[in-house]
């Protein structure tokens, strides 16, 4: 009989109405195999399933939830907003404090815009990228996710990297030529890319510590080259921070690596929980947005009243306790476990972090970018990931995405999860362990 019969009744149902039973494909648990978990609450560090499980999360909603499920600043915050009202589709001074937050806090935003998503937001700085240079093309790097939009989806992680699905049909020949995807962390090839298209390219964009093929650090002369190519061939510089913004450091990873983009976007943390992200940057970049200027861009939900009143709590909590030190202390402190519990049965493993955010690859060979990512054994986390799920912890379902340690991880839990690591990896080899 089935453990998680309310779960399983509800994927089924799901699958009549829902693209695969889903709104959004890697929680469909296609990368490790079975049927999803359906969640109904959580509190700090700890998801409840729809069968009552109580499971320790670090999935985190992908990202936003730094301060964990729940936060009684940030849930007040919303109750007190949503009481006045859901959206008002006019100007909000809870949007003027959370973006006057952002520029106070990200050192290349002097003037920043408020969307629904970081899709939506990467997008919408791509367009402004290619009005406001006159130029059509874009560089991109493998393996980094910058959301769905059509001109990004190009040799993409995340979900893409799950699936196997290099690129997506339905997106047009013609648009996804002007995308060109480099290997990531190769400046040779981004100055070959340059130089191939003088005075076309309209910017570089790039997840700063890549969060979507799994974690990947670069070293800072990567970031430090992008900025000066960029600059010698006239592109813009554009930062995707939406996984790192505020998770990494509280200037986001371009302050950790004191590398100034010209654009900025921006997401999950800065929502709290619920659907806001954003995009910002130099003042006479931004200033060519609608209506100041010409590059058009409009959300009805845009600036939603009481999206920004969790984003306002969480930035406010941020900058008031400042928990990076002590995240990043958790955050070691787990990646060091998982390796010592990993060497202790004899299994080759590479664990990446940076900031509160870490990934778990099952291959002997240090990830650096997408190709070496790529080789890890997708199989073996499946079960790894089964036997941590029994175990009581939640972690992501995919070998390529990160794990997101939050503020109610305490030094209690670290242990408790590296010690379910170290019992389940043990078992994993005593039960036919995938091969590599």
């Amino acid at each position: 009989m089935s453990v998680n019969p309310v779960s399983e009744a509800l994927f089924e149902r799901a699958g009549a109405v829902l693209p695969g039973g889903v709104n959004s494909p890697v929680r469909a648990f296609r990368g490790v195999g079975g049927s999803p978990r359906f969640f109904q609450r959580g509190h700090g560090a700890w998801l409840v399933d729809a069968d009552g499980h109580e499971l320790l999360d670090y999935v985190a909603s992908w990202g936003p939830l730094l301060l964990g499920h729940a936060h009684p600043e940030v849930t007040a915050a919303v109750q007190q907003a949503v009481a006045a009202g859901t959206s008002f589709g006019a100007p909000s001074a809870g949007e003027v404090e959370l973006a006057e937050q952002i520029v106070a806090t990200i050192d290349s935003v002097e003037v920043a815009r408020l969307v629904c998503s970081g899709t939506e937001a990467a997008m919408a700085a791509l367009r402004l990228a290619r009005g406001a240079t006159g130029r059509d093309r874009c560089l991109k790097f493998d393996g980094c996710y910058h959301g769905h939009a059509d001109s990004l989806l190009v040799a993409a992680g995340s979900g893409v990297a799950t699936f196997g699905l290099p690129d997506s049909p339905g997106v047009p020949a013609a648009l996804a030529a002007l995308t060109h995807s480099l290997p990531f962390g190769d400046l040779a090839a981004v100055e070959a890319a340059l130089t191939a298209y003088p005075g076309e390219v309209a910017c570089v964009i790039v997840e700063p510590v890549a969060g979507n093929m799994g974690v990947v650090d670069p070293p800072r002369e990567f970031l430090v080259g992008l900025r000066e190519l960029c600059d010698r061939h006239g592109a813009l510089l554009v930062f995707d921070e939406v996984m790192t913004g505020y998770r990494v450091a509280l200037g986001g990873a371009q302050a950790r690596a004191g590398v100034t983009p010209d654009l900025t976007v921006l997401g999950k943390v800065i929502g709290g929980g619920l659907p806001l992200a954003a995009y910002g940057g130099r003042a006479e970049l931004m200033r060519q947005i609608a209506p100041a200027g010409p590059i058009y861009q409009a959300g009805t939900l845009s600036g939603n009243p009481v999206a920004v009143a969790a984003g306002n709590a969480m930035l406010r909590v941020l900058r008031r306790e400042d928990p990076y030190p002590a995240l990043n202390a958790a955050t070691a402190r787990l990646a060091a476990g998982l390796r010592e519990a990993a060497a202790a049965v004899g299994v080759p493993v590479q664990v990446n972090h940076a900031g509160a955010m870490l990934t778990l690859f099952f291959c002997d060979a240090p990830v650096t970018d997408y190709a070496t990512a790529k080789r890890s054994a997708t199989a073996r986390f499946g079960s790894f990931f089964h036997a941590m799920l029994e175990r009581g912890v939640y972690l992501p379902p995919s070998q390529f995405e990160a794990w997101f340690p939050g503020t109610a991880h305490t030094a209690e839990l670290i242990d408790q999860t590296i010690a379910a690591a170290r019992d389940a990896l043990a078992w994993c080899v005593a039960n036919d362990w995938p091969r590599p």
